[in-house]
């Protein structure tokens, strides 16, 4: 990468105006933490693939690596379900959404409390729309304070909120309406939104306001272009992204692919550093279990990921 391109993301690339995210005083630093999603995709098939299959196997595998690991110590606390963890339908009779009856047989309560048994933090998909992205599972649409407090009854502590299925008014409407809701249950959970990425002249200001941190990029890919891609992105955008971020309120890049199979050790090293440099969320997306040695220590470089 010419130097010229990394000098961009090295100067002036953090805002200084300090507010609370959605009034909600969480998110004072960026979050650290796991999700599956670009690893692990929306492998539903359990009997073909028992080890890679969104379930509550791997969610507790997971938590337990995060710990054994020393990756909980180092400050990945956040254990986030990606979308495909639902069943296909909400309850025919309460409307509230239900867990894949095959692959969280446990429930979500019971897995909540494993993850914070283990010291972490429970965090959970859902979509502003009429379904989900990927699994194309019911989404919030006309249900904002019915799933705000299942998650809360969950004791869920972050909710990634994306935006399919919904036109840009209903963005416009639902993204704060949602926070409001989060917010209504009493119990405090980190709000993430893909808002901006759905917009095509994005407002910043007003995400801000109702955020604790936002998508503004492609879903990033196991690859050196898609990185890159992403960091130019930023580039782009960079003098309105960083006027609105600070404590409570972050520029997400997405997930750190490093630990998986198409990015070079010098690749990773630039991924981290350059998501460190502009204080982006660090949320790993990988399988603990078969990072390399060399990106492990990466990865739990304090004086990168402490900074």
């Amino acid at each position: 990468m010419p130097l010229s391109l990394l000098f961009l993301f090295i100067c002036d690339c953090v805002g200084t105006h300090i507010v609370n995210g959605l009034e909600n005083g969480l998110a004072r630093k960026p979050p650290m933490g796991w999700m599956p999603f670009e690893r692990f995709r929306c492998v539903t098939d359990c009997s073909r693939f028992p080890k890679d299959c969104i379930s509550e196997r791997l969610m507790r595998r997971t938590a337990n690596l995060l710990v054994s690991e020393g990756y909980a110590a180092a400050g990945y606390r956040y254990l986030i379900i990606d979308d495909c963890w639902m069943e296909a339908s909400r309850d025919k009779a309460t409307h509230e959404l239900l867990p894949s009856e095959d692959r969280f047989p446990s429930g979500m309560r019971d897995l909540g409390n494993y993850i914070h048994n283990k010291g972490l933090l429970f965090g959970i998909y859902h979509d502003l729309g009429e379904k989900t992205c990927m699994f194309h599972g019911p989404g919030a649409a006309r249900h904002f304070n019915l799933d705000a407090q299942t998650f809360a009854n969950w004791g869920v502590d972050y909710v990634k909120m994306d935006g399919c299925f919904a036109s840009e008014i209903e963005l416009d409407r639902g993204y704060p309406e949602f926070g409001r809701a989060l917010n209504k249950t009493g119990r405090p959970m980190v709000y993430s939104c893909s808002w901006p990425f759905y917009k095509a002249q994005p407002d910043f200001k007003l995400i801000a306001k109702h955020c604790n941190l936002w998508r503004f990029a492609d879903d990033i890919q196991d690859s050196v272009a898609s990185v890159t891609n992403i960091m130019k992105q930023y580039s782009k955008s960079q003098i309105e992204l960083t006027t609105h971020a600070g404590p409570g309120r972050w520029n997400d890049p997405d997930m750190l692919v490093l630990g998986n199979y198409h990015l070079s050790y010098d690749a990773s090293r630039l991924q981290l550093a350059i998501w460190a440099v502009i204080a982006a969320p660090l949320i790993m997306t990988n399988d603990l279990e078969s990072v390399r040695p060399e990106i492990k220590e990466l990865l739990l470089n304090r004086d990168m990921v402490e900074g």
